[in-house]
Formats: C-alpha cells, structure tokens, sequence
C-alpha cells in the first residue's frame, strides 16, 4: 500500500507577514527544513537541516487548528528552500480548503505550478534565477549585504518582468544595512531604475517570530 507524502518541515505559525508587497497581512507560515545555499546572512539556519517528517494530512490539520484561533486565508511556504521538496500535494490540499498560497523561494529551483503569490529572493555571489522563477515571480527581494552593489540591482531588475517590484530588504535590521539601502535606492532613483522599493522586516521591527 503506498505511503501518503510527507515533508519535513521545521514549524509552523501564525504571524504577520513581514516583507514585500503582502507586508502586514494575516498569514500561516510552513517554514521547510533544509536549503542548497548557505548564505552568511540567512536568519533562518535553523531550518539548513533537520526537521520533522509530517505528513500532507497532519500538516494540513495543523494549519486548520492555527486557523480555528487566528482566520487567516493565505499560506506561506517557506525555509530553508521550499522547492527542494515536492510541494504539489500539500498545496492541493490547502486549495481545497480554501487556502491562497505563497511561495519564498531562493529562485534557484524550477516552480512546476502557479501558487498565489511568488516571492524570488535571488542570493549572492551570482544573483541567479531560474526561468520558471523569473517568469512567474510576483515581487523580487533582494538582502541589503555588504557586498551587493548598483551593479547587481541592475543585474536582477533586468532579469525580472516590470511587473514584479524589487525590494532592498535591509539585513537583519542592522542600522548599517538600512544606511546602505537608502544609498543605494537614492543611485538606482537617479540612473531611472524602476520598480524599486525599500522594505523593512516587519516582524523583527515588532519582535515576534
């Protein structure tokens, strides 16, 4: 008898979405527990391995039973790097249940379906993205490092359609990073790059999870 799919998953909670265009709304976040990057920055390495393995149905119930407190209608899968598992059966039982569904991803990995919402977070050195991601990406956000330069904002705002917006998400509320953001706002204003935005993290600006 086959067995029913299951994923491994780090946790799963209530908040308020924190970044991007979806900033502030209810949402009931999956965090999924490994990732193929290991970038220095990443405030969620807890999530790099491990996890629990649910099954499609427990997670589902979990995420009802979050509700019953908390009526949110959006789902937010994310990690470590969603994508490395097979998502399919959990985001069709979650549609079922009347659920929209948004995915953050690290770009590196093919979406083989249309979720809800995309979010492409394309990471240093190369800023790489797939073409499923590129094509598909709802918003673009882009860690306000140490290292990212204009020439990389030019570089990931040419790859992304115009009707996804960039975001300079400043790293780890660090002051330095929103310092930097602005800086770098300020050039890509003045060279006529468009559809930038600064953002902020909304849930550390808050101090909840």
């Amino acid at each position: 008898m086959p067995q029913p799919p299951t994923l491994r998953i780090t946790e799963i909670f209530f908040s308020a979405a924190g970044e991007g265009c979806r900033q502030g709304e209810p949402t009931i976040f999956i965090r999924l527990a490994g990732c193929n990057l290991r970038c220095s920055f990443c405030d969620t390495k807890y999530a790099w391995k491990d996890g629990r393995e649910m099954s499609v149905e427990k997670i589902a119930s979990a995420v009802e039973k979050i509700k019953q407190k908390f009526p949110a209608v959006w789902v937010c899968l994310t990690g470590g790097e969603p994508l490395l598992q097979e998502l399919k059966p959990l985001v069709r039982k979650l549609k079922q249940s009347g659920f929209r569904i948004q995915i953050e991803t690290n770009g590196t990995q093919d979406v083989v379906f249309r979720p809800d919402w995309l979010t492409v977070s394309p990471k240093p050195p190369d800023y790489l993205a797939t073409e499923s991601c590129r094509k598909m990406a709802d918003e673009v956000k882009l860690v306000v490092t140490r290292e990212l330069s204009f020439k990389e904002i030019k570089k990931v705002r040419e790859a992304f359609p115009d009707k996804a917006p960039v975001f300079l998400q400043p790293q780890s509320a660090a002051v330095w990073s929103y310092r930097k953001a602005w800086k770098l706002y300020l050039e890509a204003v003045h060279e006529g790059i468009p559809g930038l935005k600064l953002s902020c993290q909304l849930h550390k600006i808050y101090g909840i999870k």
